[in-house]
C-alpha cells in the first residue's frame, strides 16, 4: 500500500490532473476512500506554496530558453488574466471559488498562479487555496464515491 500511496501523492501534485484524478486513481490502487481523500488533499498542496512564491521567476527564466516555452507561459497568463476578474472581485472567496470547482482550467495550479499574478502574498494566498482544494476534493469524492463515502472520513 505504501507504493500505492506515493503514487497517489505525485499524481495530485500534477497540475491539471491534482485531486480529481488522485482520489479516483488512489481508491483504484486499492487505497481506502478515506486514505485516497486525505493523501490526496496533501499531494495537492504540497507544492503550492512554491508555485505561489517562485511561479513568476520560473516564467521569465522559461522565456529565455525559447520561443516554444514563451508561448506556453503566454497561454497560462491567458489563462490567469481570465480568471483574475472573478477573484479580485471576491479576493479571499473568489480564489477559495476558483479552486473548489473540479473542472478543467481551476485547481490548485490555476489558483497558485492566479495568486502569484495578482501579487497575493501567501499568508492569504495558502488558505484560500487550500479551503477550495479541501472542497473540490469533497465534490470529487462525493460524485464518484456517493455521499456514504464523505461520512467514513
Amino acid at each position: 500500500m505504501f507504493k500505492e500511496a506515493i503514487i497517489t501523492f505525485f499524481t495530485a501534485m500534477m497540475p491539471v490532473v491534482e485531486c480529481r484524478g488522485a482520489i479516483p486513481y488512489g481508491v483504484l490502487a486499492g487505497l481506502s476512500v478515506p486514505a485516497a481523500f486525505i493523501i490526496s488533499v496533501l499531494g495537492n498542496l504540497a507544492p503550492i506554496p512554491f508555485a505561489v512564491v517562485f511561479i513568476r521567476r520560473f516564467f521569465e527564466w522559461l522565456r529565455t530558453i525559447n520561443s516554444f516555452f514563451d508561448k506556453i507561459v503566454s497561454w497560462f497568463e491567458a489563462k490567469a488574466e481570465r480568471n483574475k476578474g472573478k477573484v479580485l472581485q471576491y479576493e479571499f472567496w473568489g480564489l477559495v471559488l476558483l479552486v473548489a470547482i473540479p473542472l478543467p482550467g481551476t485547481g490548485a495550479w490555476t489558483g497558485a498562479l492566479v495568486a502569484a499574478m495578482m501579487d497575493m502574498r501567501l499568508k492569504r494566498a495558502m488558505p484560500a487555496i487550500s479551503l477550495g482544494v479541501l472542497i473540490a476534493a469533497i465534490i470529487v469524492t462525493t460524485l464518484t464515491y456517493g455521499a456514504g463515502a464523505m461520512l467514513s472520513l
